[in-house]
Order: C-alpha cells, then sequence, then structure tokens
C-alpha cells in the first residue's frame, strides 16, 4: 500500500530535522560516513586542480590569456575545495577519537535529547524586536531629561 502524500510529506520534514539535528548519523543511515565523502572530494579536487594546471599552462604556451585565467580560476576553485573536504576529514576524525574514548558519549540520554554539544543560550530579553527597540528609545529619552 502506498504512503498518502501526507505522509511522504512528513517522512520527508522528519528526515530534514534528522539531517539538521545530527548530520553524521544520517549520513550514517545512508552508508556514507562523512570521512569517505570528504575524502572523496579531496582527491576530486586534486584531479580538478591538476586539469587547472594544464589549462594555465595551455594559456600561456598558446599565449591565450583567457584560457590561462579559466585555468588559474580553476585550480583556485579546486584548491578551497580540496582544503574544505581535507578539514571536514581531520575534524571527523578528531570527533571520533573524543567519542572512542568516552563510551557515555556515544548514545544518547533523555537529558540531551540527541543534541550533543549544543546548549542553548537564554535570551536576556524575549520580547519582540519593536519591542526591544521601544524599550531603548524609552531609556534614552529618560536619559537624556525627556527629550
Amino acid at each position: 500500500m502506498p504512503l498518502s502524500e501526507e505522509e511522504l510529506r512528513l517522512l520527508e520534514q522528519m528526515e530534514r530535522a534528522l539531517v539538521e539535528e545530527d548530520p553524521k548519523f544520517a549520513s550514517t543511515l545512508r552508508g556514507t560516513s562523512i570521512r569517505r565523502s570528504a575524502r572523496r572530494r579531496a582527491v576530486v579536487a586534486g584531479c580538478v586542480f591538476v586539469v587547472g594546471i594544464a589549462l594555465l599552462m595551455t594559456g600561456a604556451v598558446a599565449q591565450q590569456w583567457a584560457i590561462g585565467v579559466v585555468g588559474f580560476v580553476v585550480m583556485l576553485g579546486s584548491a578551497t575545495i580540496g582544503l574544505n573536504a581535507v578539514r571536514g576529514q581531520q575534524a571527523a576524525a578528531a570527533a571520533d577519537a573524543r567519542t572512542a574514548g568516552h563510551p557515555s558519549r556515544g548514545g544518547f540520554t533523555v537529558i540531551e535529547g540527541g543534541k550533543r554539544g549544543r546548549t542553548r543560550r537564554p535570551r536576556r530579553n524575549a520580547g519582540s524586536m519593536m519591542e526591544r527597540a521601544e524599550e531603548r528609545w524609552r531609556r534614552r529619552r529618560e536619559e537624556n531629561g525627556g527629550f
């Protein structure tokens, strides 16, 4: 029996919430780990970087500055993506090392609710933006003698 549109919409909302709450767990459920995808991005970025070098050298040899500029932009973009991927891989390895030494951190507790490391700071003034602006305006008028 196929799912109704409302059930499909609810499942999609639940999946989005899961990915936002714990992306590592969501990627584990999908079958790809963060480290594996970061490694794959780094390898692809390295290959694209080599293509960028080839374009840059081709532009220099053929004296076509447009091809050289495109090659440089390709190199710059792939280097940025590759470095971000390597940093993500190192961060995932550090997170794995932190949770491996602490068996209590590996799972969720009822109190934590699955939000490890995320604590919400209480707001000083829970009013709307307009209420806060009006309060500031009132304080300024009182401090300046009614002007």
